[in-house]
This record gives structure tokens, C-alpha cells and sequence, in this order.
């Protein structure tokens, strides 16, 4: 059974950085794809971003476009997403998300079978 693991949330100020990292176990193919969402109390969920682990091909919500950047280690199992400039609006608790891929494009829908627990990412001052 695959299981995913995020951690690195925490509190910070305005303007800075965080680095969230997701480890997902499990895998008996190759090919499958890692997303990052998020949800704030009273909000709907939010597809962030996503990789493949076979080309690296990555995915940005509109919301985070040139301030979040999804990355993968070389294992292709270890998947970060920092975080930059952050604002008041990111706080949200952030989930992790696997599946299997068939080599499509990654998705930021809600469409994936295995999540993690979340980790609380509190932006404050």
C-alpha cells in the first residue's frame, strides 16, 4: 500500500520561506505523480502543483505561479515544494497527494487515492 508523509510546516512571517517535504512509500511502478494541496478553515481545497516522476513535468495553480517551486530527488520518492514570499493567504493546512500515472500530465484535481495528514502552515506577524 503507498503511503505519503509530508512535514516542514510551521509559522512564519510575511516574506519568508518554507520548504515542505512529502515522502511517499509503496510505489511498485515507476511512474507516478505527486501533488501538493492546500486548505484553509472555511475554504474548499486547493490543487497547488504537481510532478511526474518519470519526466519531471510540473504543474502550477495560478495562485502560487512564480513563488512556490515543486522539485524531486533523485529516488524520485522525495518530493519538495518551497515556498517563497509567503503571504497571510498561504496559511492553510497542506496535503500531499500519490498515485499511479500512466505517463499522462499531473493533475491538481482531487483525483488522487493516497494523501497524507497534512502539515499546518501558519503565515503571521
Amino acid at each position: 500500500q503507498v503511503q505519503v508523509v509530508e512535514s516542514g510546516g510551521g509559522v512564519v512571517q510575511p516574506g519568508g520561506s518554507l520548504r515542505l517535504s512529502c515522502v511517499a512509500s509503496g510505489f511498485t511502478s515507476d511512474y507516478y505523480a505527486i501533488a501538493w494541496f492546500r486548505q484553509a478553515p472555511g475554504k474548499e481545497r486547493e490543487g497547488l502543483s504537481c510532478i511526474e516522476s518519470s519526466d519531471g513535468g510540473t504543474l502550477y495553480a495560478d495562485s502560487v505561479k512564480g513563488r512556490f517551486t515543486i522539485s524531486r530527488d533523485n529516488a524520485k520518492n522525495t518530493v519538495y515544494l518551497q515556498m517563497n514570499s509567503l503571504r497571510p493567504e498561504d496559511t492553510a493546512v497542506y496535503y500531499c497527494a500519490a498515485d499511479y500515472s500512466a505517463g499522462n500530465v499531473c493533475s491538481i484535481r482531487f483525483e488522487y487515492d493516497y494523501w497524507g495528514q497534512g502539515t499546518q502552515v501558519t503565515v503571521s506577524s
